[in-house]
Parts: structure tokens; sequence; C-alpha cells
């Protein structure tokens, strides 16, 4: 990240380094609240069009469905979100209303927006998020964090562009800002590339053998697992996401 910044400012950009985005993390939940309802309805709306004589043409269905099969389909895992979504109402319930209009307000007019006139910006920019991860069965998911959030509930524009590697992983920097700013945006990721054209292509390297994990399923003997990352690189990226700056 600092790379990138050193790039932007030898390019003749003004850039306020650190700024503070207001009430980051204080609408998670009213946006998961947005999330359960939101995906109910449209997961409805798309499985009702589907024809070719598909069994399930509701969540509710899906649900059933995931039950029967667990077997096959829930080996793993369960089906938590998909039953917190059925359990919500329609997008006329209050609670949803309130959740969507919380959101809105915290990450618009007294986020994104006030941030930038406050400052005068043209955009924000951020990490785009920590570089590869695995995911095993015991653990899940090690995803530690990214900057995607507060545009991605706002409904603001948000555009990422190769920003390098850490320890061989691509990482990316992502600028974001205010409703209707894409050409600013576009203008701003062109000219960051244009001072930074460098691009490594990607490698598939053959992992040592040695090194292979066990896999399970069917094509098991045809599988190879990704390397592990090392822990150190893991908090490189945690601590890479705590900073937000401002392209003015």
């Amino acid at each position: 990240m600092q790379r990138a910044i050193a790039l932007m400012r030898s390019a003749g950009a003004e850039i306020i380094d650190p700024c503070e985005l207001p009430h980051l993390g204080e609408y998670d939940a009213a946006e998961y609240t947005v999330l359960l309802y939101e995906f109910k309805a449209d997961l409805n709306a798309y499985l009702a069009t589907r024809g070719g004589g598909l069994p399930v043409r509701t969540l509710a269905d899906l649900i059933a469905w995931n039950e029967r099969e667990a077997a096959r389909s829930m080996p793993y895992f369960g089906q938590e979100i998909f039953i917190a979504a059925e359990a919500k109402g329609p997008l006329t319930d209050q609670e949803y209303l309130d959740a969507l209009a919380l959101c809105r307000r915290l990450s618009r007019d007294e986020g994104i927006d006030a941030l930038m006139n406050e400052h005068r910006l043209d955009a924000l920019i951020a990490p785009t998020g920590s570089p590869a991860w695995t995911i095993d069965l015991v653990n899940g998911d090690h995803f530690t964090g990214g900057s995607s959030s507060p545009a991605a509930v706002a409904g603001y524009p948000n555009i990422t562009v190769p920003a390098g590697e850490v320890f061989g992983l691509p990482v990316g920097v992502s600028f974001f800002g205010r409703a209707w700013s894409e050409p600013v945006l576009l203008r701003l990721g062109v000219c960051v590339r244009a001072v930074d054209p460098g691009r490594t292509a990607p490698r598939f390297r053959r992992w040592p053998r040695s090194r292979r994990r066990p896999s399970v399923g069917r094509d098991a003997a045809n599988h190879e697992d990704p390397p592990l990352i090392p822990l150190t690189l893991i908090l490189i990226g945690a601590n890479a996401l705590l900073s937000l700056y401002a392209f003015t």
C-alpha cells in the first residue's frame, strides 16, 4: 500500500494520510439484517423464473431439499444462513426498512459523503483485501478483512487495480467514492496503471508431493491442495487493512 501511495504522489496526487471513515463497523448488524431479507426476496424471485422442471421454487424448497439430501449436500456444514433468511418476512417489514435506513445514513450521508465533503476529496483509497488464504474444514474461511463494505453498503462505486505482491501473492488497491463517481474512479485507476504498468503473470507451480494434504471426495486422487500460507502472512494482511487514505 505504501508503494502505491508513493507512486501516486510521484504522479502529482495529493494524499491525506490517514483519514478516518466515520461509523465504520457500526452498521454491521443492520447490514446483515438487510442481507437476510434481500437474499430471501431475490432468491425466491429468481427461482420462480426457472424452467426445465427445477424441483425447487423457493428458499423453503431449498432448505427442505438440503435436509432430505443432507448426507450429500451438507457433509461438512449446515444451512444456518438459509434458515435465518427464511425466517424473515417481506421487504415491507419495519425491521427491514429501519435497518436499510440506518445502513444508508451511516454509510452515505454520515460516512463516505461526510468524509469526502470534509476534506474536499475526489476518492478514497484503501487496500482491497488481504492476500489469498487457504480454507479448511476445521477453521473454515480465514478471511482477515477488506475495504469493500463501506461502498457496498452505501451502494457506491468501487474499483480495484493491482498493487503488487506479498510473498508472491497478488494484492490490490481500491478506489471508492460518492454516488455516480464512476468516471472519476476509472480515470484514477487508469492513471495508477499508467505510472505502474508492471504485471506479474500467474504462475501455476506444482506443489511438492511431500507437502500435499489428503483430500476428501471422489476426485481426491487427482486433487492438489494449495500451499499453506504462513501465519505471518495472515497478520501482515490484517494489519495492512487498518489504514484508509484519501485521494484529492
